[in-house]
């Protein structure tokens, strides 16, 4: 069902197309001189670094060198809740400065850069979102963790990928209809699983949805002892392909227990830093994005994911600004859906900050 239309994919500069911006290659001195002045500003400012799992390589090393964290969004802000900083700095996308800012809001949370937004959040505008639940209020909503503050304060669950289908079931179980908004592959994944009675909101990835099933099925043909993991944000010809499905955590879990040496991942390659951690001299291939009616916009990598680098990282520590402000009456609402989430999977006895999200 289509609910929507996604839209031009706008930055907060009014760009409609994600562009990284250009490479600003360093010298192997002048990294180790912009490490050091970033340490130093994290102590000056009080400050933790924390950093998403699709994140550069050397952000997500940094973060672990000083102190800070490197997972999932929701994983982020919880860190930060614990970490007795008075400042977090988020490296990843716009949304997920708002999730650490919702669940701590007495902390100053700011970013490398506000224009790196997500297209799953883009793609769920709130004034049409609410408007669409207040067509339908005989349904309960349902909102991946993908999704701006305002989302959210509409709605009476977010969840991550690897508590979904546990939500779902459990809402399916009492006879409730729900909405489910943005990822639409996401959603039909969990509504194949659940039996639940779903509006599937039409957002998506531009990077997990260019993975492509043919091209996937001709690289496992030439890597027959290879072990094929999928995020479930990709399209169903994709997942049907998976020896395993599952969230950013769950993925590189999978990469370090399972008995492969050769592994071919779809989702944003940034992940490959944590699983080679997880699982040293194991071999890690993109999943293809080429191939027929492919745009390859993003190639295995998020392009605002990219627009965090160790420059942005020590400018906003020196200059300051970049910091993310939620109207109080939207923050107080946005953390009810979160709240319940927790407390749902408390529970289950199910730790939530494993489970892992996009």
């Amino acid at each position: 069902m289509t609910v929507c239309k996604l839209p031009p994919m706008r930055n907060a500069t009014g760009n409609e197309t994600p562009v990284s911006p250009p490479a600003r290659p360093l010298s192997a001195l002048d990294r180790a001189r912009l490490v050091r002045r970033i340490k130093r500003l994290l102590k000056e400012q009080d400050a933790v670094l924390v950093a998403h799992y699709y994140t550069a390589p050397e952000i997500q090393a940094l973060a672990e060198a000083t102190g800070g964290y490197v997972s999932d969004s929701l994983d982020m802000a919880r860190f930060g809740n614990a970490h007795a900083a008075s400042t977090l700095l988020v490296s990843g996308v716009r949304f997920m400065g708002e999730t650490a800012k919702i669940l701590n809001p007495e902390k100053r949370v700011i970013m490398p850069t506000l224009d790196a937004e997500c297209s799953l959040d883009l793609s769920c505008p709130a004034d049409e979102f609410i408007a669409f639940c207040d067509a339908h209020p005989d349904r309960q909503v349902v909102v991946y963790a993908n999704t701006s503050a305002a989302v959210k304060a509409r709605a009476d669950w977010v969840v991550t990928s690897g508590i979904a289908l546990k939500v779902v079931q459990h809402l399916a179980d009492q006879g409730q209809k729900l909405i489910w908004a943005p990822d639409r592959y996401l959603g039909a994944y969990v509504q194949k699983h659940t039996g639940a009675d779903m509006l599937l909101w039409q957002g998506a990835c531009i990077v997990h949805e260019e993975f492509r099933a043919n091209e996937l099925q001709a690289l496992m043909r030439k890597h027959p002892d290879a072990k094929v993991l999928v995020h479930p944000e990709s399209p169903p010809a994709v997942i049907d392909l998976a020896d395993v499905v599952g969230s950013t955590s769950a993925l590189i879990k999978a990469a370090k227990m399972l008995p492969a040496r050769k592994f071919i991942v779809a989702t944003d390659n940034g992940i490959f830093y944590k699983m080679r951690q997880a699982a040293p001299g194991k071999i890690f291939m993109e999943a293809p994005t080429g191939g027929t009616g492919a745009a390859c916009e993003s190639c295995a990598h998020c392009p605002w994911m990219a627009m965090n680098d160790l420059h942005n990282v020590a400018e906003v520590l020196a200059r300051g600004g970049n910091e993310i402000h939620i109207p109080p009456a939207v923050r107080a609402a946005a953390l009810i859906p979160l709240q319940r989430m927790l407390d749902f999977s408390k529970s289950l006895n199910v730790n939530v900050w494993a489970s892992g999200n996009a």
